[in-house]
């Protein structure tokens, strides 16, 4: 079982990213990738959890312990999968997500894709009360400052964000209802269409 990897971040897709170490490529699916683009072609360190199917194996990752810690608490409710968890993490209001949980917030929690009245009331159920130990203070840090680009790349980070959005787990509906708004923002980064498009996508 993997802890952490130290390596060269060489590609960051909407999905997923790789990490180089030791001549070895390691594809890290990822909430939202983007969050590392000032970092490609430098060392990062990012802990994983691997998940072991019947016919798959895959590697998650995550910024932080703490992110890595809820992450495995939300895949042990009944009906919340990784890909599932994964979206949840993506909106990054990890402190709205556990007030939701310990308000029994149910209508918050049904934003999430995949996850339905009955999920989001095991959600509930299982984690209520259990998730002080995180270190929730911790879960605020953010990795770099949203960057102003120029309009040839906007449109690109603009694509990147809605693939990214699709690849959460989003339907083509929802996708396309903040896509609108998004291009109607100051030209920004990935990152930060990603961060305000999961924003909208709650709301």
């Amino acid at each position: 079982m993997y802890e952490y990897i130290k390596g060269i971040l060489t590609h960051i897709y909407p999905g997923y990213l790789v990490v180089e170490a030791y001549g070895v490529g390691y594809h890290i699916l990822m909430a939202n990738p983007f969050r590392y683009t000032d970092y490609h072609s430098k060392e990062v360190m990012i802990y994983l959890y691997q998940n072991v199917s019947q016919d798959d194996m895959r590697l998650f990752g995550f910024k932080s312990y703490e992110e890595k810690g809820l992450f495995l608490k939300l895949i042990n409710v009944s009906g919340i999968g990784p890909k599932s968890a994964l979206a949840i993490l993506a909106n990054e209001d990890h402190m709205g997500l556990i007030q939701a949980i310990e308000h029994e917030n149910i209508k918050f929690l049904q934003k999430f894709p995949g996850v339905g009245k009955k999920t989001a009331s095991q959600i509930v159920l299982d984690l209520k009360g259990k998730l002080g130990e995180l270190g929730i203070d911790n879960f605020t840090g953010q990795l770099s400052e949203d960057l102003r680009i120029d309009s040839k790349q906007s449109n690109l980070s603009l694509q990147e964000a809605i693939e990214a959005l699709y690849a959460l787990g989003y339907a083509k509906r929802e996708v396309t209802k903040v896509e609108k708004t998004l291009e109607e923002l100051e030209r920004t980064t990935t990152d930060a269409y990603i961060r305000e498009g999961l924003r909208l996508l709650m709301k």
